[in-house]
């Protein structure tokens, strides 16, 4: 009977560390996931400077609009984890897209070549920021529903193991992506 006993402590030990090592790994994937993301972010805030730069040169005088694209890329390259950063890449992004449309009015500087190759090179920039939040996303949600399905949600909150937030749309991001498309011909 002793034997049994100590059979079954051992197996629900065993179980405890099993689920404890799942959750720790889950965990340090979230980790690596938002680090990828902060590695994108931060090509997309080295790229910035460029484009303002690049831009002045064709457009010095529409400092208001550049004034607000440095603000929003600083803003951006200080903020921490995936709420702040969200909110803080929304606003660059919507400064950007102003600034964009900025060059629309200019013909000469959508036609520089140094704009065009910038413009490519945040385009791409902005795909692999996708790519890399999506996966971010993913992981926390795997992470998320680890800790809150039994048996890890009676020891998980003990243990250190916090719900994580989403990289989700900012307001003006989601805007932009609720409206109808506009055709135009």
């Amino acid at each position: 009977m002793e034997w049994i006993a100590i059979g079954i402590a051992a197996a629900v030990v065993l179980w405890l560390v099993i689920v404890y090592n799942r959750l720790v790994a889950l965990r340090q994937t979230t980790n690596q996931a938002w680090a990828d993301v902060d590695v994108q972010l931060k090509q997309r805030h080295d790229l910035v400077p460029n484009l303002v730069e690049t831009v002045k040169g064709y457009a010095g005088h529409e400092r208001q609009t550049l004034a607000e694209v440095v603000a929003a890329r600083n803003a951006a390259a200080a903020a921490h984890g995936p709420d702040e950063a969200g909110r803080a890449e929304a606003a660059l992004s919507g400064a950007l897209g102003r600034l964009f449309a900025l060059a629309e009015a200019y013909p000469e500087l959508k036609a520089a070549a140094n704009f065009l190759e910038l413009q490519r090179d945040l385009s791409d920039l902005e795909n692999r920021i996708a790519a890399a939040r999506r996966f971010f996303n993913n992981a926390v949600s795997e992470f998320n529903a680890a800790i809150e399905q039994v048996p890890a949600v009676l020891f998980a909150g003990a243990l250190g193991f916090r719900a994580r937030g989403f990289f989700e749309l900012g307001a003006d991001e989601r805007q932009v992506v609720e409206a109808p498309p506009r055709v135009a011909f």
